[in-house]
């Protein structure tokens, strides 16, 4: 009995949660709602020791064709770094999510359920003259109808190695995208 007593918390500790834990939270989280039009981030990356190594501020815009979307990107980091991304997404009737990027290996998979999504994939990051691969583990939580939460844990042979948290915005969900689709077609020319 002493025995349960003295590791019962790490059992807990090490029981995770999953998707369908939020079914009942609301508002409820839709992607192509939430993802269209212009949004801004803010955000911070931090280190496997859990100290914050860089801000960011980001830049986005999705338009979507019924449950097909494309998602803009752009990122500006406060070490003077530029990224960009351009996810092509798509969801089904049942919340599942699947998601493609340049710098995404293979494919982004996840499952909305009430205010939750949560998906996961493996993300290139530049590194030298090469990249690194890393898992990166997504739980974005949707807070009021215009705000969400993001935060993700990174990965390396199955040890966490940093984290991202960042805010989102919804701003104008009628905005066009073809100005910063067009910003990234010239990071990307370079």
């Amino acid at each position: 009995m002493r025995f349960i007593a003295l590791f019962a918390p790490l059992l807990l500790w090490g029981c995770s949660h999953q998707v369908q834990d939020y079914q009942q939270q609301t508002p409820i989280f839709n992607l192509p709602d939430y993802f269209n039009g212009s949004l801004n981030a803010y955000g911070v990356v931090k280190n496997w020791q859990g100290k914050q190594s860089v801000r960011f501020e980001a830049q986005l815009c999705g338009q979507w064709q019924g449950n097909k979307g494309t998602l803009f990107e752009l990122f500006q980091f406060s070490d003077g770094r530029v990224e960009q991304r351009i996810w092509q997404l798509a969801v089904d009737n049942e919340g599942k999510v699947t998601g493609s990027a340049a710098d995404v290996t293979g494919q982004a998979k996840g499952q909305q359920a009430g205010n939750t999504l949560y998906w996961e994939y493996v993300l290139q990051i530049p590194d030298g003259d090469g990249v690194i691969e890393v898992k990166v583990e997504d739980w974005l939580y949707l807070v009021t109808p215009k705000q969400l939460m993001n935060q993700s844990t990174l990965y390396k042979f199955g040890l966490p190695v940093g984290e991202i948290i960042l805010s989102i915005q919804q701003q104008d969900t009628t905005a066009d995208c073809s100005a910063l689709e067009q910003q990234l077609v010239t990071l990307r020319a370079g």
